[in-house]
């Protein structure tokens, strides 16, 4: 396949043009022309990079690219060894951030939802990207969070009674504590998203929301596998998922 064909399937797929961004979403760096291997990860670290040159790959598709918005623009530093590394291999990087997380079949947080057995209701916030619904399972909290370390293969940060029933949650993949109010707003029992500052534990506790702090990392791994094995079925395209382990 075209690395210009795959660029514009992308795009039209995750409907970028729509979605207001703190980076640039799509073909980032440049790299050969025809796309038979793509490596899919969640950032695109030296790590992921080296992984992926090592499996062969022609593209890598990432979560987190780079040219973040108020991030000094020169390469220097680790940001020139990460292009340096794809230029001189010709490797191609492709980036979807907010476009990723929102998309109604492979972003992260429908993604996310299939896997806590959640059934979505609806979404709000700033360009709504805090999405609510009930499980199909309602359970207490402490059997909650259980589920969430089994299918996230991690162990949560879990704020709130352990006994509390839990059946409406709202959620939203990544570092998204800063949409806690908004789940409070909508009367839910918990909210679910990767990262928790200090001002939330204070806020759950007050609230009587409980929440779940299941790791950024963990909770945005599953869109762009879901994206890379569409690609695969559709295009022919050999796709593999490389795991990079953050704690985070």
């Amino acid at each position: 396949m075209h690395r210009d064909e795959l660029a514009r399937y992308l795009d039209r797929t995750l409907d970028v043009a729509r979605v207001a961004d703190y980076c640039p979403n799509g073909l980032q760096v440049e790299g050969r022309e025809e796309i038979r291997t793509i490596v899919t990860g969640v950032t695109a670290s030296i790590a992921l990079i080296e992984a992926a040159l090592a499996a062969g790959a022609d593209a890598l598709l990432v979560h987190h690219g780079y040219f973040w918005r108020g991030e000094d623009p020169r390469l220097v530093g680790t940001r020139r060894r990460r292009i340096a590394l794809l230029l001189a291999n010709e490797l191609s990087l492709f980036a979807y951030h907010l476009p990723l997380d929102l998309h109604a079949e492979f972003g992260n947080n429908v993604q996310l939802a299939a896997h806590l057995g959640i059934v979505a209701e609806g979404r709000a916030g700033e360009a709504e990207l805090v999405a609510y619904g009930v499980l199909r399972r309602p359970d207490t909290l402490e059997r909650f969070g259980a589920l969430v370390a089994e299918r996230l293969g991690r162990a949560p940060l879990v704020i709130g009674d352990p006994a509390r029933r839990i059946e409406r949650v709202a959620w939203c993949t990544g570092a998204a504590q800063s949409q806690f109010e908004i789940a409070i707003a909508l009367g839910v029992d918990a909210y679910v998203t990767g990262e928790i500052s200090e001002q939330h534990v204070h806020l759950a506790r007050e609230s009587g929301i409980a929440f779940i702090a299941a790791g950024h990392h963990a909770t945005e791994r599953f869109g762009v596998q879901a994206l890379g094995a569409h690609l695969a079925a559709r295009f022919g395209i050999a796709h593999r998922f490389v795991d990079v382990p953050n704690p985070v």
